[in-house]
């Protein structure tokens, strides 16, 4: 069925009911072959299964191979805009009928076989299931190289602040609708769906089911540089979401680490020019002030860098200058009494002073947010459910 009613094949209402999500961009050769063992599952199971395709009008055969295909219970929806992996899932999501909501990938790497064992997991009590190719008894195919393997677990890594799973880059999950329906405003960028519902559906228990995580047979990746640079987006706006006014001052820190850097750079460089010991240190504050200021903009306090900047950079340097003061005081005052010291200890020294009232002003009056919400740095969505990826870059999903 093409973009209309739900798929229907008769089955008896009073067995559990599962929905496949499915997103496609230009996965047409391999639909068959998914459907076909999907089908055959269906048949094993207690469980009235169907089946969303969801496709990012992939113009490669994709509504005919559906239609050809016959099947009641699938339903096949194409997107003209807002394209993207995160979006196509959360689509399929609030168009399903299901009691349980599955995704998994449409290029043959997740075996339908294990939802099974992934259901089993549900019904015991999980929040959230994961097929997973790092727990015990999962395996992934001989081939994979170094540079996957290696790209993998970094990112993996990277996901530790929100979640101990092994595979929490698992694109094959399985949780209940209700779960999914009280989730807090979603805003996922990019492709990894489901650590966005782990977090924002307050997932606690999640189970991993082994899985083995096959090669694509037909087509071609869409696992870009651009697509891991959206990642870490993502990460950044789930720190955001989870730690609230801790995450800004992480980033805040960050971002005053590099500017302790371009302050030492400039401190040394007008030394080496022979000026003058008080005006060096003044110089080296304004050029790294500028320069935290345009990050912080930008990274710490996003959700205000579509505010004035004149203004703003108008209100950072007036409000830092206690901040300064403090900063170039310390300096001078420990250059005073440890003459020993190079100048450059005292500026650490001056920074590290200067930095807190920094971030107080910074937070609470030039970035502060209004009527935003801490948790996230774009607009809510109109229902919990109902997130989708904000200001789409229109690239083809991953």
């Amino acid at each position: 069925m093409i973009d209309g009613s739900p798929p229907t094949d008769g089955d008896d209402a009073s067995r559990p009911s599962v929905t496949i999500v499915i997103p496609t961009y230009r996965e047409a050769p391999n639909l068959p072959h998914l459907l076909r063992r999907i089908g055959v599952v269906r048949e094993r199971l207690t469980h009235r299964i169907d089946v969303i395709v969801v496709d990012d009008d992939s113009d490669d055969g994709t509504v005919e191979t559906i239609e050809r295909l016959g099947l009641p219970w699938v339903q096949l929806v194409v997107r003209k805009s807002d394209r993207g992996l995160s979006a196509a899932v959360l689509e399929g999501f609030r168009r399903a009928r299901g009691d349980v909501l599955v995704c998994m990938d449409a290029d043959l790497s997740h075996p339908p076989e294990r939802l099974s064992a992934m259901l089993d997991e549900l019904a015991a009590g999980a929040d959230f299931v994961l097929g997973s190719r790092y727990v015990e008894g999962g395996t992934t195919a001989d081939d994979w190289g170094p540079l996957r393997w290696i790209n993998s677990r970094v990112a993996t890594w990277l996901a530790r602040p929100f979640t101990a799973v092994s595979d929490p880059m698992s694109g094959y999950f399985a949780l209940q609708r209700g779960r999914f329906a009280a989730a807090a405003p979603l805003s996922p960028i990019g492709y990894k769906i489901g650590l966005e519902l782990i977090v924002k559906c307050r997932c606690r228990k999640v189970v991993e089911v082994p899985i083995h995580f096959a090669d694509r047979r037909y087509g071609h990746s869409k696992l870009t540089l651009h697509q891991q640079l959206l990642y870490l987006r993502h990460l950044r706006r789930l720190f955001v979401h989870k730690f609230g006014v801790w995450s800004h001052l992480a980033q805040f820190l960050v971002v005053g680490g590099l500017g302790t850097g371009v302050n030492l750079l400039a401190l040394t460089a007008l030394l080496a020019l022979s000026v003058p010991a008080q005006l060096a240190v003044a110089g080296a504050i304004v050029i790294a002030m500028l320069f935290n200021f345009v990050l912080n903009r930008r990274i710490s306090f996003s959700y205000a860098r579509h505010g004035s900047w004149p203004r703003q950079l108008a209100g950072f340097v007036a409000a830092c200058s206690l901040g300064a003061a403090i900063n170039f005081a310390t300096t001078m005052l420990v250059n005073a009494s440890y003459t020993a010291l190079p100048m450059q200890v005292a500026a650490l020294l001056g920074i590290a002073a200067g930095t807190g009232v920094n971030f107080m002003v910074s937070r609470y009056l030039v970035f502060r947010a209004v009527h935003v919400r801490p948790a996230t740095d774009i607009p809510p969505t109109e229902s919990p459910a109902a997130g989708s990826e904000p200001a789409s870059d229109g690239s083809p999903r991953a």
